[in-house]
């Protein structure tokens, strides 16, 4: 009975599973070097792969499409080679390669395919390409302190604002010296007209330790790169 079962289950997905295109998650590269994003079509070997460029809060763009059976891609508007060109390995497995980056070319690219089988558009998690530079200046970090009418309830909230930033830096906090790892609540990158992008974050906090003068800081790192923001009850002025 088990193996009839399994065989049964391996034969509908067979005929009703769709492919899973495969992506790695994350990729870090300085500015001026190449980026190399591989995709896993899965089961499907007879369609093209499609690449899309998505910056935070932005609609997806369409970068490239390559199929093993041409001899070029075609691309999407705005993007051309030799910057950006995609090749294959396999008929499964495809490459975007994007030269010369800049820090304008972080993103999340999304590898996609058609699963004829199935009759559906499929697309991978994305990979987030950050670029890092030395000459990247440091992001402006204002930290602001709880309001009055907070501090009248048992807890209350910090809030982090971190402006002329990068699409993709990571915001910690520390309380007292040590990581906080909950009561942590961060926005997605807004890009702003300069082309920067503003992160806040915001914790939460108990009203007796922030009374106690306890220092709390918000960390905005980028690679090796961190800029920091320290706050306590008493350097805030009082209203």
């Amino acid at each position: 009975m088990l193996v009839t079962l399994c065989a049964l289950i391996t034969a509908l997905t067979c005929v009703s599973g769709v492919t899973v295109v495969t992506q790695k998650p994350v990729l870090s590269v300085s500015k001026g070097e190449t980026a190399t994003m591989d995709c896993n079509l899965g089961t499907v070997t007879d369609q093209s792969a499609r690449w899309y460029k998505q910056i935070p809060g932005g609609v997806p763009q369409h970068v490239v499409r390559f199929y093993h059976g041409w001899s070029s891609p075609s691309y999407g508007s705005g993007f051309s080679a030799p910057k950006f060109t995609s090749t294959h390995q396999s008929t499964s497995d495809y490459r975007l390669i994007i030269s010369n980056v800049e820090e304008g070319d972080s993103a999340v690219y999304y590898c996609h395919t058609w699963d004829d089988s199935a009759k559906e558009h499929v697309f991978g998690q994305g990979t987030k390409l950050i670029v890092t530079s030395s000459s990247l200046p440091p992001p402006v970090l204002t930290v602001f302190p709880p309001s009055s009418a907070e501090l009248q309830s048992n807890t209350a909230s910090l809030v982090c604002l971190s402006s002329q930033s990068v699409p993709f830096a990571d915001v910690s906090w520390l309380a007292g010296g040590s990581p906080v790892s909950s009561e942590i609540s961060t926005s997605t990158a807004v890009q702003r007209p300069d082309q920067t992008y503003q992160i806040s974050s915001s914790l939460t906090i108990q009203t007796s330790d922030w009374n106690m003068d306890k220092v709390y800081t918000c960390k905005v790192s980028l690679g090796s790169q961190t800029s920091e923001k320290t706050i306590k009850k008493s350097e805030c002025s009082t209203e």
